[in-house]
Parts: C-alpha cells; structure tokens; sequence
C-alpha cells in the first residue's frame, strides 16, 4: 500500500497562493513550467500556510485546556523551547530558543501547554520583541500569576542571508512582569536558565 500523508489546507486559499508563487517565480527570472518547478507553488502554498498557522490558534484555550488549581508559589521554568517563525519584514525565517517562567498564584498549566502557546505566536509574521510581550501577556492574562518572565535567544536570517549579513549574530529580548521585576527573582530565573541542570 502506497504512502499517503493527510494534511488539510483551504482550497481556495491554496489555490490562490499558488497562483501568486507561480507568477512569483516567472517574474524573478524562472519558468515556472520547468520540471522541477511545477509542483513547487504548491509546496511553498502549502508551507506558509503551515508557518502562519498561529493566526488560526487561541493561546488562552491551550492554556485554559490544561489549568489545575494548586496551591504552589515557586518559580516554574520551562526553557529551551524551540521557535521557528517568519520575520515580517522580509518573510524570513529567525530560529531559536524561549525560556519562559511563572511563579503561580492559585493555578498551574499543563507543561506542554507553555511550548504551545510559543507556538501560536511564532507561526505568524512577526518580530521577536513582540512575540517576547505576547507570550508574557497571554500567560498573564489566563493564569493570573504572580509574575511572569520570558527570554527569547533568535537567529535571524534577514541578518544572516541578506542585509548586514551578520551570520553569528543572536538576538535576545526579555520581558518581565510582576514578582519578576524585582532584581532578586530575574536575577534567579536568568541564573537557571544559562546554567546545566541535566
């Protein structure tokens, strides 16, 4: 039996991407008709449908989807979640790390359930510094803790392919609410979060 992988996507938004990508390539200097390329709007429609999909999530019905009361007041940090998102500026891609903490303030959220809502916000046009205040926000907003913190470490091809053309360049943005402004509190969360605990 032949491989089929089921992926769902509009028609009509998919056809009309394939459109435009196809008409992108024959007015960068390609045919479009060549071999190689003729499946290739296709692709790059469904791909960037893929990579905005955030548009189409609820950051606080993850959250919610897995919020427990628990009478816990310590500092949770989940880090090194991976990102991936698209630069919306010039449509390219920037990659790299979140590391996010919350101290709780009568309820706790699913684990998974953080990565997630870096997720929603990462898989649309974006910049770094306000995907950093969104997350914080949604965090803040649902669970109503006591503080929140969010450091994100990224690459940004923009920067690396095209431009200043900087390839080992890293950008970090931080936001801080709450228990977290304080110096004692930041300055544990940044400790944890550069140090080998595993």
């Amino acid at each position: 039996m032949a491989y089929k992988r089921v992926e769902q996507y509009d028609d009509d938004i998919t056809s009309k991407l394939i459109e435009n990508y196809r008409q992108s390539i024959d007015l960068l200097g390609e045919d479009s008709q060549r071999e190689g390329l003729l499946k290739t709007p296709e692709r790059v429609a469904k791909a960037m449908q893929f990579l905005t999909q955030g548009y189409h999530l609820d950051a606080k019905a993850i959250l919610n989807s897995a919020k427990f009361h628990e009478e816990v007041s310590e500092m949770i940090i989940v880090k090194d979640i991976e990102l991936y998102s698209m630069c919306e500026h010039h449509m390219l891609p920037f990659f790299g790390k979140a590391h996010i903490a919350y101290i709780p303030n009568g309820w706790i959220t699913g684990l998974s359930k953080i990565a997630r809502v870096v997720d929603v916000y990462s898989r649309r046009l974006q910049v770094q510094e306000r995907l950093t205040s969104q997350i914080l926000n949604v965090i803040k907003e649902t669970l109503d803790p006591i503080g929140v913190a969010v450091v994100i470490e990224a690459s940004h091809l923009c920067m690396m392919m095209r431009g200043v053309q900087k390839q080992n360049s890293v950008t970090t943005t931080s936001a801080f609410w709450g228990e977290f402004e304080r110096n004692e509190s930041r300055s544990e969360f940044i400790r944890l979060i550069g140090s080998k605990l595993h």
